[in-house]
């Protein structure tokens, strides 16, 4: 949780929004997944961040953006400049009915575009005042929940601005919306292996509406995200658990180990004991 970050672990603090020149550096080098979002502002120095088993080298006038649920580790750190911004779902709704206002974020929970966003001179100053203006509120010894959850409302609409404004999105914000509750059912059902028809009547929707606004967004159809998500999943079991190949594929819904492995390959170019030896020996886990 956000307190890991701190080097405060015990502290279950929902919010908080820090200078990287004042913050140790995170005893988090391992891989690690997240509980809350996180928006790093890079404005100098370097970092080389792991989300979900890629690879990112982050460089000067960066937003970078990692989301709840995602596969993270500190690779590289580099005598940053900026700020580290970090935030509970819970924290963003906080007095809020309406979760579209969060799905409606296109940076956030974004498995399937570039995670981070080169700030222009102009998204500097549509961006820098609020940041100041949350990094002063955070720092009063009355900071109030109420203005600083506002204020991060305010900050990650001007980000989704300052994305349109450079890369307008090709669909309408409702595909945008259906498609996160998609992802959001996905995380939850993928151990049982529905079909991309079993999701769409979860949606109210047809089929082939799913498949029309899945390809909108990612480029995949309905099918071929379901199944990502189950080798994403079984790459955190081969680095993390002690079960054998056979187990993780009949818990993610395959029923023969060869076909588990067979289709593994397929999407990694490595076979799953290949991966695990190879997660096991670059990240010391067991």
């Amino acid at each position: 949780h956000i307190g890991h970050f701190l080097n405060q672990p015990h502290n279950l603090t929902q919010f908080e929004i820090t200078r990287f020149e004042t913050m140790e550096e995170p005893d988090v080098d391992d891989l690690h997944r997240h509980t809350f979002y996180e928006i790093l502002w890079i404005e100098k120095g370097s970092t080389k961040q792991f989300i979900d088993y890629q690879a990112y080298e982050i460089q000067d006038n960066t937003l970078f953006f990692i989301s709840q649920g995602q596969l993270h580790c500190f690779e590289e750190w580099h005598e940053l400049e900026g700020v580290c911004l970090m935030f509970t779902e819970d924290f963003f709704l906080l007095n809020q009915q309406n979760k579209n206002l969060l799905f409606e974020l296109s940076f956030l929970d974004n498995l399937y575009t570039f995670p981070y966003l080169k700030l222009l001179p102009a998204h500097i100053a549509e961006l820098k005042p609020t940041l100041e203006l949350l990094l002063a509120e955070k720092a009063r010894s009355d900071a109030s929940e109420a203005i600083l959850q506002a204020l991060l409302h305010v900050f990650l609409i001007k980000i989704q601005r300052c994305i349109n404004a450079q890369t307008p999105l090709a669909y309408p914000a409702t595909y945008l919306r259906t498609f996160k509750r998609f992802k959001e059912l996905l995380d939850q059902h993928f151990a049982e292996n529905l079909s991309a028809s079993a999701y769409s009547d979860k949606l109210a929707i047809t089929t082939h509406h799913l498949n029309l606004i899945v390809k909108q967004i990612t480029g995949k159809t309905a099918t071929e995200v379901i199944r990502a998500r189950s080798i994403l999943e079984a790459k955190r079991l081969l680095t993390f658990s002690a079960l054998s190949v056979g187990e993780i594929g009949f818990q993610l819904g395959f029923e023969e180990k060869s076909y588990f492995s067979r289709i593994f390959k397929q999407d990694t170019g490595q076979t799953p004991i290949d991966f695990k030896n190879q997660m096991s020996e670059k990240y010391h886990t067991k």
